[in-house]
């Protein structure tokens, strides 16, 4: 579990692929200070299990899934990546709940400043539009975000210069691939909701016992 608050920018050191998986490579230095054979590191917002390590670097394998469901496939030597190591449970929890793991990417169509911020606006599948709420959580590249504003295929969120500094962010351009992952317990409550929603095929009887009464959250614990 992280919080999407970036520790570090690491740098990719080397990759080494195969036909259904890679091996990536990071250096870092902030990272390596408590590091240990298994650990999880968000890389972009991924979850990666650390596989070695030695005095300037660890590497972690990417699954064939993640590639096709995260940037993670398109990196190459040099380029920074967020890290962020998995929250330790005596930690303050500075940004929002955040798993690891990717709903998918956008694509990032604007970026505008307004005075000593910068304006991204993100287009996205409608999957993972529909799970976005203004003024909610979304990790972007691990970065945890608040949305400033969102229609049917875009959202907007407001970045200061901290920021942009600390992370991958103030090197994105117009154009640029992004992992996304929705909040966490907004995911839960539409799938949860998701069981009220297809009575076309139930019986009356069906329908009543999914009608989303006081009585059913309060003995469901709501």
């Amino acid at each position: 579990m992280f919080t999407g608050i970036v520790e570090e920018l690491g740098c990719v050191k080397g990759i080494v692929k195969g036909p259904k998986m890679q091996r990536i490579s990071i250096k870092c230095k902030k990272i390596l200070e408590d590091i240990h054979l298994g650990d999880s590191i968000a890389v972009n917002g991924v979850c990666l299990t650390v596989v070695s390590f030695d005095a300037s670097s660890f590497s972690a394998d990417v699954m064939n899934e993640t590639m096709a469901r995260s940037s993670l496939g398109s990196l190459t030597a040099t380029k920074p990546v967020n890290l962020e190591r998995a929250m330790s449970a005596d930690g303050r929890f500075g940004g929002h709940i955040v798993s690891g793991h990717i709903d998918g990417t956008g694509t990032i169509c604007s970026i505008k400043k307004d005075g000593n911020a910068v304006w991204f606006e993100i287009t996205a599948s409608s999957e993972i539009i529909e799970g976005i709420v203004e003024k909610g959580s979304i990790a972007i590249d691990g970065i945890s975000l608040t949305v400033a504003a969102v229609d049917s295929s875009t959202f907007k969120v407001s970045i200061i210069p901290h920021t942009l500094k600390e992370t991958i962010l103030g090197s994105k351009k117009v154009g640029d691939i992004v992992n996304l992952e929705n909040d966490l317990l907004g995911k839960y409550v539409k799938k949860f909701l998701a069981s009220f929603a297809n009575t076309e095929t139930s019986s009356d009887d069906e329908i009543k016992a999914k009608s989303l009464t006081k009585e059913f959250l309060m003995a469901n614990g709501f």
